[in-house]
């Protein structure tokens, strides 16, 4: 067996973290590239993704930026074989970028609003995963991480339609992993509880829903997007080898919280 340090490492392999240029996604991307990885930095905007890129340059981190909006085929596609053009290789999958333009009762929830929860948060991941999916197998062994949320394990409030997309990303993550193991590779999902983003803004903005939110949690306090980031490169690595189809909460306790 290799030593515990050297199945950490992610030395020589290309990863791909959609929704990269702040929060998790960014933390994420960081720790990879921390850790040996070539990161691809993706979001809606170059300019952000850039801003990234420079930030990690200038600590001696590998990083490029490629901007995406997850939610249209062409940019997809265009992240794939602009990856592929650059470095020749795909080894990890972070689908990590999504949308909740809604806090409202689901009866509440507009159609085209429903729909565009959909195809960003569910259809966006499967598409992206099937279009890495030739280049993960030509090294029979890939990884692929989707980040879903408690909220796709037990009920929040207002947040229903969001809670549903997550849920259908667990069971996408455990058909792919099913599906995809006869090519070397692994996908697993991750649930982060409440974490300091700008995407949980309503959420912890609110002193109220706060206060309510850490007087339950036995932390006793929310996240931040670094608490991610080991998770992901166990995940990531050859050190979590044996682990897919698997469903992983870094919540602070809210799943176990009367």
């Amino acid at each position: 067996m290799t030593h515990i340090s050297k199945q950490f490492t992610l030395e020589g392999k290309v990863a791909i973290i959609t929704g990269s240029s702040k929060g998790i996604g960014k933390a994420i991307a960081k720790g990879f590239a921390e850790n040996g990885a070539q990161v691809i930095i993706s979001s809606r905007s170059q300019e952000a993704c850039n801003e990234v890129v420079e930030e990690f340059k200038k600590e001696g981190l590998n990083a490029i930026g490629i901007s995406c909006h997850i939610g249209k085929p062409e940019q997809r596609e265009k992240l794939i074989t602009q990856t592929i053009a650059a470095f020749g290789r795909l080894d990890i999958l972070v689908n990590n970028a999504a949308i909740n333009p809604v806090f409202a009762p689901i009866e509440e929830v507009d159609s085209a609003v429903f729909d565009k929860i959909m195809d960003v948060n569910v259809k966006a991941p499967w598409s992206l995963s099937n279009m890495a999916l030739p280049h993960l197998k030509a090294n029979k062994k890939g990884s692929i991480i989707n980040i879903a949320s408690v909220e796709a394990l037990t009920p929040g409030l207002g947040l229903g339609i969001y809670s549903t997309s997550k849920a259908a990303i667990l069971m996408l993550s455990k058909n792919q992993a099913k599906e995809w193991g006869k090519y070397g590779i692994r996908v697993n999902a991750i649930c982060p509880g409440l974490i300091k983003t700008k995407f949980s803004a309503a959420l912890w903005q609110n002193e109220k829903i706060l206060g309510k939110i850490q007087k339950s949690l036995p932390s006793a306090r929310m996240g931040m997007p670094e608490e991610m980031v080991g998770l992901a490169c166990l995940l990531a690595s050859d050190a979590g080898g044996y682990m897919t189809g698997g469903v992983y909460t870094a919540d602070g306790g809210y799943m176990i919280a009367g």
